[in-house]
């Protein structure tokens, strides 16, 4: 099974961070595992800080915070500026290098740097940097199984998008090899 996830996703409101995370613990449901899922943004939602917390754990989950993630998507500088520090050691930050320009050198973390926005745009997937970094999160931790997370994927794409579900898809396999 996989190792147990502690993981915030912070971005600006309206990159995704919070689908990204609810693709996260739908794949977390799927596989039957104790799942929490927080999110949070400021007042100006749209433009404004956003980010929110997931847990995947085989054991009750105590509380939905997390203080001290395993693993760190970071999909601007605001967010790498304010939980650069929190990542426990051993863990993984997953950065999206288009735009984060200060990405900090670990020796205690595994800091995967990756164009993720620039990677969408020249792939014909504008707006989706953020399941780029899923992918890569996934490629980095496999915190599920692979089929797992393409069934995720499959249930947190509304209806009313049903269109955009193979560019997710695409999107989601890119990450993986990036």
């Amino acid at each position: 099974m996989a190792r147990d996830l502690s993981l915030i996703l912070a971005g600006f409101g309206g990159q995704g961070v919070l689908f990204a995370g609810k693709i996260i613990a739908t794949a977390g449901l799927i596989e039957d595992r104790e799942v929490s899922w927080l999110p949070s943004y400021g007042p100006e939602m749209r433009g404004g800080t956003a980010n929110c917390s997931v847990t995947l754990s085989d054991d009750p989950i105590g509380s939905p915070l997390v203080t001290a993630p395993n693993a760190l998507v970071v999909m601007n500088q605001p967010s790498m500026d304010k939980f650069d520090t929190a990542v426990v050691p051993g863990g993984v930050m997953v950065v999206d290098s288009t735009l984060v320009q200060r990405i900090p050198d670990s020796e205690d973390v595994c800091v995967c740097a990756i164009p993720a926005t620039e990677m969408a745009e020249e792939n014909n997937m504008k707006g989706l940097a953020n399941v780029i970094l899923v992918g890569k999160l996934f490629a980095e931790t496999h915190f599920c199984e692979e089929e797992t997370l393409f069934a995720a994927m499959e249930k947190c794409v509304p209806a009313r998008k049903r269109h955009l579900l193979d560019a997710n898809m695409a999107a989601l396999k890119l990450g993986m090899q990036a």
